[in-house]
């Protein structure tokens, strides 16, 4: 019986060797100094208007050899940067943000479509005013490797989307002031 445990023992630790490595999802937590939402719209057709949100929290969960993944980000709206002090205050108030009432707007992955290597798509879900609504981001670029000042891995991506701010109950001025936004998503993360 020993000899026969032995044998056991030895195919199974064959097996394992001989199979291949399985790489585990890895999670990255945001920086928040490289991580800016923006969002533009029309500005009664005279130009597009471009504005920023300062302070953005969350984590992107990756599996390059699944090709799976998933991304949690909170937008702190009170955050929200025009660059004129006066229009922040507007744009927080309650026909817009309602920032009072709701201080973050949140994107939550719900599956992440890969073409070849890299994400070129990411459904989720979208929150703003406590209106939840499915959006789809295109990737338009996406990058994996060790960050050379941090040493760490670290992941960056740029993404966007186009949503009705009508939809969200931010529709003040629509159409004159376009209904229209485009969110484009500059992101770093670094691996936990």
């Amino acid at each position: 019986m020993n000899a026969l445990s032995k044998i056991a023992a030895t195919l199974i630790l064959a097996t394992a060797a001989a199979a291949p490595a399985m790489a585990a999802p890895e999670t990255y937590v945001l920086d928040g100094s490289h991580t800016f939402p923006r969002f533009s719209y029309s500005h009664l057709g005279f130009s597009t208007q471009l504005s920023r949100f300062n302070k953005t929290t969350g984590k992107v969960v990756y599996d390059k050899a699944a090709k799976t993944g998933s991304v949690d980000i909170v937008i702190d709206t009170k955050s929200v940067d025009t660059g004129f002090a006066t229009f922040d205050d507007h744009i927080q108030g309650e026909d817009f943000l309602d920032t009072a009432k709701y201080p973050t707007a949140t994107f939550k992955s719900t599956n992440v479509v890969f073409e070849g290597d890299k994400p070129a798509k990411i459904e989720g879900n979208l929150t703003i005013k406590g209106v939840t609504k499915p959006v789809t981001l295109t990737v338009t670029s996406f990058l994996a490797m060790p960050h050379p000042m941090q040493k760490k891995d670290a992941i960056g991506a740029n993404a966007f989307t186009v949503i009705k701010r009508t939809e969200f109950n931010a529709g003040k001025y629509a159409p004159n002031v376009g209904d229209e936004v485009r969110i484009d998503i500059a992101l770093e993360a670094i691996k936990q």
